[in-house]
């Protein structure tokens, strides 16, 4: 599935390159908000971010990129062994997220109804593991009265895929206000190492390591954007 996202989101970058002088696209300001699953509310690092930067294939089809900054609050962390948690890992952080879509596109006098779907990466950097969350998961695995965990986390470059419809309707002929929700699926590498120490009130403690290489973040969830967009 990755390297299938890869060889989409790359041919379809180069597409986009080629027929940029043919004919534009809008470009848009928009303002979003991020519901990850098993996470916490989000919102981009600036009010604004760039998307819906594109071109059309014909009247019916286009193609659009762009980018979002976020302050992510809280995200799940997945395949941490037999560790299972429905609270975030890992967070707050920084993430960067590169859409690349195809969108289709019913036209009318002064609005348009956008159906899109397509892959994006991202990336997340100054990660913090939210030890509360990780200490409470570890004590139920453990069946623990109490457990401390010493780990770091390293991000890898994450894909997946989204869908999602816009709405558009023009105020005039050179700007109009977009209402927007995409859904998404994705995930990133995100090698966990260190160690816990916890056990029983009526037990001796103990130390255990944590080489968890196989864990990812979570990016799964409902993002739901306003925006304004600009004739070109």
């Amino acid at each position: 599935m990755k390297r299938f996202l890869s060889i989409f989101l790359l041919t379809t970058l180069i597409a986009a390159a080629t027929s940029y002088k043919s004919r534009a696209q809008e470009v848009g300001l928009s303002f979003s908000y991020f519901i990850p699953k098993n996470g916490y509310f989000s919102t981009p690092i600036s009010p604004f971010s760039l998307r819906g930067v594109g071109v059309d294939l014909n009247r019916y089809m286009a193609i659009q990129t762009g980018f979002s900054l976020y302050r992510m609050s809280g995200m799940n962390v997945k395949d941490i062994e037999n560790i299972e948690t429905n609270d975030a890992i890992v967070g707050p952080n920084f993430t960067i997220m590169v859409p690349l879509e195809l969108v289709l596109q019913l036209v009318g006098q002064s609005t348009e109804f956008r159906i899109k779907g397509g892959g994006f990466a991202f990336y997340g950097f100054a990660n913090k593991i939210n030890n509360g969350n990780l200490d409470k998961a570890i004590r139920k695995y453990e069946s623990w009265d109490v457990a401390d965990s010493d780990v770091d986390g390293k991000h890898g470059i994450g894909l997946g895929f989204f869908f999602g419809t816009e709405f558009v309707f023009y105020v005039s002929n050179q700007w109009g206000v977009s209402l927007e929700a995409n859904y998404f699926i994705g995930d990133a590498p995100f090698e966990m190492t260190g160690s816990y120490i916890g056990g029983t009130m009526s037990g001796p403690l103990e130390t255990r390591p944590i080489d968890w290489k196989d864990a990812k973040i979570d990016y799964t969830g409902l993002e739901i954007s306003i925006g304004i967009l600009f004739g070109t």
